[in-house]
């Protein structure tokens, strides 16, 4: 009776090891071709696991770098540079710099030889313009990252790419570093708005609740004043950022304002501003900057805002 038993769970464990291995086979083998649901509302089909990939958004390529995606290629800022904040993580992945935003070559995407082409629908790197022509090079899938957090994004496009696990992992690290920003500081009473700063003359962006920047300081407590989208002005509202005039901004009433673009330096020119004089976050001397890298949220330039987060609201003196 013993025996039979252990032969008839032998038998069990054999066949049920034969049929995860199979199991295991068919999942990887159906793995790709996968559909990609795009941006622009198209459906890209992407046949293999990608190993060449061209990013024609700057934007973009910082959330790929952080998600060890094959990334070889990236178009530039409009003053042909990569973002400082991870300026040095292409340089030690060798990532090929294409053009300055704006002004797509097809033929360098061309001699890149990629395998799948990304491009945002929005944004001054966008090279949407010229999606047909990329099309004739490789696949090219779309992503609008306005409202998006980067870890949004980055999941967004593992689902494509085919790197789930690395992704999954670098969130979770990521996740750690805020929970404990968050358990570091100690945030005042009220609203914050965050500005990008310019002065008379032109527009003077303001991030929305829901722009990347907005989740970013929701997740580590602050309560966010919505600017008024009546405001916008020029170019057709995207939904992070409200372009509003220089006057506009003597209207917000936050007790707290943060500075996008700059460092600590640029501080006292906002309240020295005597136009904004009548600011809760003036009169309360709550003004803080969020980093020379801050207008565009991506992994890195996101950790580096927590720290200067937490530089200026620690609990205890740092």
């Amino acid at each position: 009776m013993f025996l039979s038993r252990c032969v008839s769970l032998f038998r069990y464990l054999f066949i049920g090891s034969l049929v995860f291995v199979q199991f295991c086979n068919i999942a990887f083998a159906a793995e790709f071709p996968r559909n990609f649901d795009n941006a622009d509302g198209s459906t890209t089909e992407i046949v293999a696991k990608p190993k060449r990939i061209l990013s024609t958004s700057v934007t973009v390529t910082g959330t790929l770098l952080a998600m060890d995606a094959p990334v070889i290629a990236s178009a530039q800022t409009a003053t042909a540079n990569f973002f400082a904040q991870w300026q040095n993580v292409a340089q030690a992945k060798k990532i090929a710099p294409l053009w300055p935003a704006g002004q797509v070559d097809l033929e360098a995407a061309f001699l890149q030889q990629p395998d799948l082409i990304i491009v945002s629908v929005n944004g001054a790197d966008s090279a949407l313009a010229h999606i047909d022509e990329l099309k004739m090079i490789a696949p090219v899938i779309t992503v609008d990252y306005g409202v998006l957090t980067w870890q949004q994004l980055a999941q967004q496009l593992a689902q494509g790419l085919g790197v789930e696990s690395q992704t999954y992992a670098v969130i979770q690290q990521f996740e750690r570093v805020l929970t404990q920003a968050k358990n570091e500081i100690t945030i005042p009473s009220g609203q914050a708005n965050i500005i990008s700063y310019n002065g008379p003359g032109i527009t003077n962006p303001i991030a929305t609740v829901k722009s990347a920047h907005g989740q970013l300081l929701a997740s580590l407590g602050f309560k966010l004043e919505e600017p008024n989208a009546d405001w916008h002005s020029g170019t057709k509202a995207t939904g992070d950022f409200v372009r509003a005039e220089y006057e506009k901004l003597s209207q917000l009433n936050g007790d707290i304002t943060f500075l996008l673009r700059v460092d600590s330096f640029a501080v006292p020119r906002v309240l020295n501003d005597p136009v904004l004089q009548n600011l809760n976050s003036i009169k309360n001397k709550q003004v803080y900057a969020l980093g020379a890298n801050s207008f565009r949220i991506d992994y890195y330039s996101a950790l580096e805002v927590i720290h200067q987060i937490k530089r200026d609201f620690a609990t205890k003196p740092l």
